[in-house]
């Protein structure tokens, strides 16, 4: 089994321009400084567990703890299947973590992620990925990725989803914030019918990394690695925020409409301090 996240050849499928032998040549350089060498060996250390054995080795390894407002809502998930929405500020903790908060206790949850996470096999079978290395601008989902969800809630287990579909990003408000949240998701939440709990993680990445996104999606994703070292012996922090009943959802009919209310419903969890 491969032992590493991101090798050369896997950069080079993501930045195609470099697909040369001087681009092989920048890109062993590229890894050092973007640390993507540190995260192969962080993951190479622990890649032989799975799911939340794996994720709780990581979050160890790093010397990171959690901090949970309404924790209690997550020691009584509902039974059979449910969902959990999330804003997307971090790109691959925040997917790890609410894996570690929820798989460690309902191991059948998976969230549906975007290329970058999938690289992470380790957490395949807690992973629903779908757009391989895609433009975060022009983000789609799956017919896969799509069926695959759907059948995870059919068969009774729980589902996530990060619906902004990509990292938060900087606007031009100088605010970094999530993207708009994808209306193919809300449309399939609508079409599950299920409970949905939203997490919100307080925090953001690093303002170089937002800079480098307005340069190129690229470079910000090469940037992912020193991002999750850059919260080494930190703590996150993340709100969890009480059930929202399908009952509730269906007074929303429009996509917009409940788009709308779970953004709300997620974003008003950023001013628990």
């Amino acid at each position: 089994m491969k032992r590493s996240i991101l090798d050369i050849s896997d950069l080079q499928d993501i930045i195609p321009q470099l697909n040369n032998e001087w681009g092989a040549k920048l890109l062993k350089h590229l890894i050092k400084i973007c640390r993507v060498d540190d995260i192969n060996a962080l993951y190479g250390r622990h890649c032989d567990l799975r799911g939340a054995d794996f994720v709780n080795a990581i979050i160890d390894d790093l010397d990171i703890t959690c901090r949970i407002d309404n924790e209690e809502v997550l020691d009584h998930l509902p039974e059979g299947s449910f969902v959990t929405i999330s804003n997307h500020p971090f790109g691959a903790l925040d997917g790890v973590i609410i894996i570690k908060q929820i798989a460690s206790r309902r191991p059948d949850y998976k969230v549906m992620v975007n290329w970058i996470l999938g690289y992470i096999k380790a957490m395949s079978d807690n992973f629903i990925a779908v757009d391989p290395y895609s433009n975060p601008d022009h983000r789609i989902v799956s017919l896969n990725g799509i069926r695959e969800a759907l059948m995870q809630v059919k068969n009774g287990h729980p589902l996530g989803f990060f619906p902004a579909g990509a990292v938060s990003r900087l606007k031009w408000s100088l605010k970094i914030e999530d993207r708009e949240w994808q209306p193919n998701i809300i449309r399939l939440i609508q079409q599950i019918k299920k409970p949905v709990i939203p997490v919100y993680f307080h925090g953001h990445n690093s303002l170089l990394y937002n800079l480098l996104g307005l340069i190129s999606w690229q470079l910000r994703a090469m940037r992912l690695p020193a991002e999750v070292f850059k919260k080494e012996h930190k703590t996150i922090h993340l709100t969890v925020g009480n059930i929202i009943s399908p009952e509730t959802q269906a007074q929303y009919r429009t996509t917009e409409e409940l788009g709308a209310f779970l953004r709300q419903e997620t974003d008003k969890l950023r001013k628990v301090k």
